[in-house]
């Protein structure tokens, strides 16, 4: 038995694989277009053809799904044997016979990633601040970028005291049973979207209605809300502190998409300039990604996890 699924059944983690493979259930063309659609966006490419792409905690694999119909050459990993089971399904239903490498490894694995060599795009969205070792986390996915490659990242918003409360939650929820966690789930819900009543009366007295619109990348509202309430272990950060520390390592932003100092992540495209030191050895670096345009520009906006 892994390391993964001991800590699991000791309710020292949340099963991440097991949520993420029911929402493969979901995934249908739509939400891999939207999924396609966001990478496309907030990379400012219009595809990543002749790219490397590694999914560091790919997760359901949807977004290196989404790598590949983008056309880059991907690598996708995770500690958890079911999500890796989860991205190979997907392999399998949307893009069989692809060149797409799936397996079980660890970003906190130091052996296992010496192997890895380096890529045009990192790709960790939410995952770094759920392996218990956030910072050391995001130094070792920072060494995996190739010169001229991007880190593309969101990582839990730093609210101070109610992370603590949030931080306290994640920890009940795994350490309890069906009963405990359904009252949780509901609870958080209900505490989350506190502002849903107001925002419909708003709608009504003013003639307005709700725009249709698919899920923030393509994901599950009820899927996301498991993860955001079990979700442990947990870390958050602030904008200044990620931003400092990648400087460090040598990487510069190139885009921030904050949660407006609330509830979420924050979203960062982190760039080594090309020349630059602090990226492994066996870089296959089709150039720089900021010459394809970079990512667009974008108000500050909240982001569902």
């Amino acid at each position: 038995m892994d390391d993964n699924l001991l800590q699991i059944q000791r309710g020292e983690r949340f099963a991440f694989g097991r949520n993420w493979n029911a929402f493969a259930d979901l995934v249908d063309e739509g939400r891999v277009h939207t999924a396609t659609g966001s990478l496309r966006t907030a990379l400012g490419v219009e595809d990543l053809a002749g790219r490397t792409f590694l999914d560091v905690g790919c997760g359901s694999g949807l977004f290196s799904l989404a790598a590949h119909r983008l056309g880059a050459r991907v690598r996708s990993f995770d500690a958890d044997a079911e999500a890796v089971e989860s991205a190979a399904r997907l392999r399998r239903t949307f893009a069989p016979g692809a060149a797409w490498t799936i397996e079980q490894g660890s970003i906190l694995d130091g052996g296992y990633l010496a192997g890895l060599g380096a890529f045009d795009v990192v790709y960790a969205w939410g995952v770094l601040h759920h392996t218990g070792a956030m910072w050391r986390a995001f130094d070792a996915s920072a060494g995996l970028v190739a010169p001229g490659g991007v880190l593309f990242t969101a990582l839990y918003n730093d609210q101070g005291g109610e992370s603590r409360v949030w931080t306290a939650v994640k920890r009940r929820y795994n350490r309890s049973g069906p009963l405990v966690r359904g009252a949780l789930i509901a609870a958080s819900a209900a505490y989350i979207h506190r502002s849903w009543p107001l925002v419909g009366l708003g709608r009504l007295l003013t003639g307005g209605s709700r725009p249709a619109s698919p899920r923030a990348r393509g994901m599950s509202r009820w899927h996301d809300m498991l993860d955001w309430v079990g979700g442990y272990p947990f870390e958050v950060s602030k904008p200044e502190q990620v931003i400092a520390r990648a400087r460090a390592r040598g990487l510069d932003l190139l885009y921030l998409k904050t949660c407006g100092g609330g509830l979420g992540c924050n979203e960062y495209v982190l760039r080594r300039p090309i020349g630059s030191a602090g990226a492994r050895e066996g870089a296959e670096t089709a150039g720089d990604l900021a010459y394809l345009g970079g990512p667009r520009p974008q108000t500050p906006q909240g982001h569902p996890r």
